[in-house]
């Protein structure tokens, strides 16, 4: 069995600035998109130039920093941040919901695409393969704040998180960094290098995001709070999954229906 290796939150601090890996792993994340969207834009079909990145990522950013902040308190714990409203604004410990994210990325690539007179569905099918390794990043962060960590096992990468029990248990934040993260992006990046009918890239990250995240919950421990939210079995994250999944069906249906 493996044991958790208690790493310090704080990356480095500057008198009374302190610098988080959890907030490290997000810049890093955009760092990636901002590269990647950059190698994007080069491609003859592209519909942003190089100078227009700058601009996607930050929207981009506005919208997962806001909307996962938002999402993670609506969804996951709002009694308290009701009872405690100065707690919204500590995101360095952690609670980031990805379909709070996921909105508002929505809402931020809507409003540009507006901007720039360009079909909706052409801006995410640029940027949704460029968003798993800031999975990927985000997950790792999840890993060194020592939080979302799996339910009991016996397998031999059972992992012992010394603050929570003396059980080893499923390292759920490495699967889904790795399934969420690196296998997705491999997907997409690849899937999207071939011109596709509009719509497609995004409906098969719905759908790819949503069968890792629906398959990992089976193993990741139920928020304490919430446990089980339907059946006895099913999570808060695979009850939030779900509609991606069907969105994500329904767009790769009509892609390919409507090419």
């Amino acid at each position: 069995m493996l044991t958790y290796p208690e790493i310090n939150p704080v990356l480095f601090q500057l008198g009374f600035l302190k610098v988080h890996w959890y907030g490290m792993m997000y810049l890093i994340g955009f760092g990636l998109a901002w590269w990647l969207a950059l190698r994007r834009a080069k491609h003859s079909d592209a519909i942003f130039t190089e100078a227009q990145i700058g601009d996607v990522i930050f929207y981009s950013a506005l919208g997962v920093v806001l909307g996962g902040r938002l999402g993670y308190v609506l969804f996951y714990d709002l009694p308290t941040y009701l009872a405690t409203p100065s707690l919204i604004l500590q995101v360095w410990q952690g609670g980031m919901s990805f379909h709070g994210g996921f909105i508002g990325v929505a809402i931020a690539m809507w409003l540009y695409a507006r901007k720039l007179k360009v079909s909706f569905f052409q801006v995410t099918d640029f940027i949704a393969p460029l968003v798993p390794l800031g999975l990927l990043t985000g997950r790792i962060g999840n890993f060194i704040n020592g939080e979302l960590w799996g339910r009991a096992t016996d397998l031999p990468w059972g992992m012992i998180f010394p603050h929570v029990d003396n059980i080893p248990r499923h390292p759920s934040q490495l699967y889904q960094a790795v399934l969420e993260g690196l296998v997705l992006f491999i997907i997409l990046w690849v899937f999207s290098k071939r011109p596709r009918p509009t719509m497609a890239v995004t409906g098969l990250f719905l759908i790819g995001y949503s069968t890792f995240r629906f398959l990992v919950e089976f193993v990741r421990e139920p928020d304490n709070h919430l446990g089980f939210i339907a059946f006895d079995w099913m999570t808060m994250g695979q009850l939030l999954t779900l509609p991606l999944l069907i969105i994500g069906m329904i767009l790769m249906g009509l892609a390919y229906s409507r090419r």
